[in-house]
C-alpha cells in the first residue's frame, strides 16, 4: 500500500519583511505597527524554525502534501518549501493564491514534485457576508504514479474577535460554501473522490459552522445512510467525517485560549474516503503535539514565535500559537 503523508499548519503571521516591495501600500500602513522590527534575519529564523519542526513529519522524510495559512504571500512560502527541499531532499513546490485579507494573509499548499502533479485549473473564492472573509482555496493534485485524484481545499475561516457568537454567522456562511463546493466536486468527478478539506475553521467540531453547514459529522453511518435525492445528476448529501473528534475526548487541541483547549484545526474527508469505494482510504490522522519542543506548560500551550513589535510575546525560538495536524491517506 501506498501512504500520502498529508499535513496543516496555521504559521502564525508569515509575514515578508517590514518593508517588503510586494506589500501594496494601504495594507503596509495597516501591518506597520506589527511588522516593526520585522527584518530579514527574523523571517529567516522564523522560516528555519518552522522548518526544523516540518522536516521531522512522517518520521523525518517531510510531508508530502501540507497546507498552510496566515502567510503574506508567495515569496516566504517558496522561503519554506526551498529551506524544506533542502532539508529533506525532496523537491518541493508550492500553490499560492493572494487574498484580498484585511491582514494581507493567505493559504497556500506545498508539495513534493516528485510525486503530485496540481491541475492548472485552481479555484479560490472570496465569501461575502457584509465584509469579505477569507477565501477558500481548491487545488486539486494528480498522483504521478498512479494519476489517481487528490481534491484539498483549504480554510482559514474567519476569527472569534469581536466575539464567538457575533463573528459566528461569518464562518457558517463559509461552511455552507464549502458543502456547496464538496457537492460540486462530487457531481462533476464522482461520487467516490478523495476530499479533503484542510484549514483553521477558528471553531469546534460540534460548532454549528462546522457541523450543521459544512455538514462534518462524527457518526459514519449518517455518510453511509446518506440520502441521495431523486432528481437526475444528483448525489448523496455531501456529509464529511470529521476526523477530529476523537481528540476532544482526549483533551487535545491545537490552540489555546486562556487556558482553555481548542480544536480549531481540522481534517474532514468525503463519502469516498469513508465508505471504502474510492482508491484511498484513511490510514491515521493526529495533533502535532508530540514533539516537546512545541509546546509549553501543564495545559501545553503552542510556542508562539509572535513578532518584536511585542517583546513581551516574541520568541525567536518559538514557532506558531497553533499546532500542526498530519493526515495519512492509504492508497488501494
Amino acid at each position: 500500500m501506498v501512504k500520502h503523508f498529508l499535513a496543516w499548519w496555521n504559521l502564525e503571521n508569515l509575514f515578508d519583511v517590514e518593508n517588503s516591495a510586494e506589500r501594496i501600500p494601504w495594507l503596509q500602513k495597516e501591518l506597520a505597527k506589527y511588522l516593526k522590527g520585522w527584518d530579514a534575519a527574523v523571517l529567516n529564523k522564523k522560516v528555519s524554525n518552522l522548518c526544523s519542526v516540518i522536516k521531522r513529519l512522517n518520521d523525518s522524510k517531510g510531508p508530502h502534501l501540507m497546507g498552510f495559512c496566515e502567510l503574506e504571500n508567495k515569496r516566504v512560502v517558496q522561503m519554506l518549501a526551498a529551506n524544506l527541499s533542502t532539508a529533506t531532499g525532496r523537491i518541493y513546490d508550492v500553490v499560492h493564491v493572494e487574498m484580498n485579507d484585511h491582514r494581507g494573509i493567505d493559504i497556500a499548499f506545498m508539495y513534493d514534485t516528485a510525486l503530485y502533479t496540481p491541475e492548472p485549473e485552481i479555484f479560490s473564492h472570496q465569501i461575502m457576508k457584509r465584509t469579505g472573509t477569507r477565501d477558500l482555496l481548491q487545488v486539486n493534485f494528480t498522483v504521478n504514479r498512479s494519476g489517481k485524484k487528490l481534491f484539498l481545499i483549504g480554510n482559514h475561516w474567519p476569527s472569534r474577535s469581536g466575539g464567538q457568537y457575533q463573528s459566528e454567522p461569518f464562518r457558517m456562511m463559509v461552511g455552507e460554501n464549502l458543502s456547496y463546493w464538496v457537492r460540486r466536486i462530487m457531481e462533476l468527478r464522482g461520487e467516490n473522490e478523495a476530499i479533503v478539506v484542510m484549514g483553521d475553521l477558528n471553531d469546534e467540531p460540534f460548532n454549528r459552522s462546522v457541523s450543521e453547514y459544512a455538514l462534518g459529522v462524527t457518526d459514519v453511518n449518517i455518510i453511509e445512510n446518506a440520502a441521495k435525492p431523486s432528481l437526475p445528476d444528483t448525489v448523496h448529501k455531501p456529509y464529511l467525517l470529521n476526523l477530529m473528534y476523537p481528540f476532544l475526548g482526549q483533551n487535545r487541541g491545537t490552540f489555546l485560549f486562556g487556558n482553555q483547549k481548542n480544536l480549531l484545526d481540522q481534517f474532514l474527508v468525503s463519502r469516498g474516503l469513508v465508505i471504502g469505494a474510492g482508491s484511498f482510504k484513511v490510514n491515521e490522522v493526529n495533533i502535532v503535539d508530540y514533539m516537546p519542543e512545541l509546546v509549553k506548560g501543564e495545559y501545553k500551550k503552542p510556542v508562539s514565535f509572535g513578532a518584536p513589535s511585542n517583546a513581551r510575546s516574541y520568541n525567536p525560538n518559538g514557532f506558531s500559537d497553533h499546532l500542526p495536524i498530519h493526515l495519512i491517506l492509504e492508497e488501494k
